[in-house]
């Protein structure tokens, strides 16, 4: 399997390319601020045709060059239905006021073809199966993608802003919320195996097993009910 990534754009949005291996179809996941150069350097590089857009969550830090990846190669955009308003909408999901500045001139607006993501749908994309969990907390509409482990390959965990190295996304933004995120982090993370690799929104790679260790969001989740004051990341 092949998977390409690189942080994009003014928040070091992290994007993946998705592949069984050079040469093949490919899934693009979370295509961000300034990330539409990356992308066609990555698909060049690996010879790579991409086949859709998945989309772990609506904020435009994780959607702004939707758009034009999709038109430039035709092909659709998948969103969980709560986030979907953002693409068009990005300064509502941010609390801000309509006509202030956001990143200067972005392309806002929905691709041609955009398909709803539900929770436990097992998506068929470029021979690769992504298992959807629905995860709210950082957004109402947030969305993590898991790989099965297959032939030495350990299962890997698209966690978009849910889970991060150290920390968790932040709540405090329009449709955020802790209750929500703690619950998200106790169904959805704490039951995968040790040895599954994290691949989060922002940061670098890490595993279950480090994150059930160290993290102090997963730390609680695993003891029960309690708090923490620890600081959280993404936009």
């Amino acid at each position: 399997m092949l998977i390409a990534g690189f942080p994009a754009g003014a928040w070091g949005t992290n994007c993946y390319l998705v592949a069984p291996a050079a040469g093949e179809e490919c899934v693009i996941i979370d295509p961000g601020h300034q990330a539409a150069d990356g992308v066609e350097e990555t698909l060049r590089k690996h010879r790579l045709k991409p086949v859709a857009v998945v989309l772990t969550h609506g904020h435009i830090d994780h959607v702004a060059s939707v758009v034009p990846v999709c038109g430039a190669h035709e092909v659709p955009a998948w969103i969980h239905p709560e986030d979907r308003y953002m693409m068009s909408d990005p300064e509502k999901a941010l609390g801000r006021s309509i006509g202030m500045p956001l990143m200067g001139e972005l392309t806002v607006g929905e691709p041609d073809d955009v398909r709803e993501l539900t929770d436990g749908t097992a998506l068929e994309l470029a021979g690769l199966t992504f298992s959807v969990a629905h995860a709210p907390g950082h957004t109402k509409g947030s969305v993590t993608f898991r790989m099965p482990e297959a032939a030495d390959v350990p299962s890997v965990f698209f966690s978009g802003d849910l889970l991060f190295a150290g920390s968790i996304g932040r709540t405090d933004l329009p449709g955020g919320s802790m209750e929500d995120m703690l619950e998200s982090l106790a169904r959805v993370c704490l039951p995968l195996d040790d040895s599954t690799v994290v691949l989060s929104g922002h940061g670098p790679q890490t595993t279950i097993g480090q994150e059930r260790a160290t993290n102090p969001y997963l730390r609680q989740v695993a003891a029960g009910p309690g708090s923490v004051d620890a600081p959280r990341r993404g936009m």
